[in-house]
């Protein structure tokens, strides 16, 4: 029973864990000198990506002396797993498009940056809050969300046209920071059994047998 009560516990722990993992999906398009020099949602190529991703916050990538797609991606301080094109990886940076999509919560009057060398386009829930698609040294261009608090699907597009170095870095909060209600709902009642169990073992007693 204890072995059970405590292998109970540990499971709604990693559930609430697994529940608050917001995964970014990226594409890249390699030799794209239009939309890296570019960066707009509109210069996103309709064609298939040479390279697909997913990573988790924070997204904090830069090149190396490499200068190289795989160099970049796996530089972040979050996980990062290619889903396909794995052979572009050794391929440079030079005019790449960059295409993120996931989910962001944001609450109104909510400050952020993103830093960025060269240009980058952020969307939120439909509404351009960052409009720096033109090459550029490195820069943190900060925004403030006017928007109704919530979760929110974004889209981030970035180029790379102009030579080393490369960088982005994303504050967003692309974590969720508390459970959803249907987490914290599940949690409580799985604790609630599981002190039950504990209480009913505890106070159990002696059991009487005929012969």
């Amino acid at each position: 029973m204890r072995k059970q009560i405590i292998g109970t516990a540990i499971a709604l722990v990693s559930f609430a864990g697994l529940a608050q993992a917001n995964t970014v999906t990226g594409s890249i398009w390699e030799n794209d000198p239009t939309g890296a020099s570019n960066a707009t949602v509109a210069n996103v190529p309709g064609t298939t990506p040479n390279v697909t991703f997913t990573t988790t916050s924070p997204i904090n990538f830069t090149s190396g002396g490499l200068y190289t797609i795989g160099e970049f991606i796996n530089s972040g301080g979050g996980t990062t797993a290619v889903l396909t094109g794995a052979g572009e990886l050794g391929h440079t940076l030079g005019n790449t498009l960059f295409d993120f999509k996931g989910s962001v919560t944001v609450t109104n009057g909510q400050t952020f940056t993103v830093g960025h060398d060269d240009g980058l386009t952020l969307v939120i829930n439909g509404v351009t809050v960052v409009n720096q698609p033109l090459p550029t040294s490195f820069a943190n261009t900060p925004y403030t969300w006017t928007g109704a608090s919530g979760t929110y699907a974004f889209e981030l597009v970035y180029g790379e046209c102009c030579g080393a170095p490369a960088r982005l870095q994303v504050s967003l909060p692309l974590q969720t920071a508390v459970p959803e209600p249907s987490t914290w709902a599940m949690m409580i009642l799985g604790f609630a059994g599981v002190g039950f169990l504990a209480y009913r073992r505890r106070n159990q007693g002696p059991v009487l047998r005929l012969v």
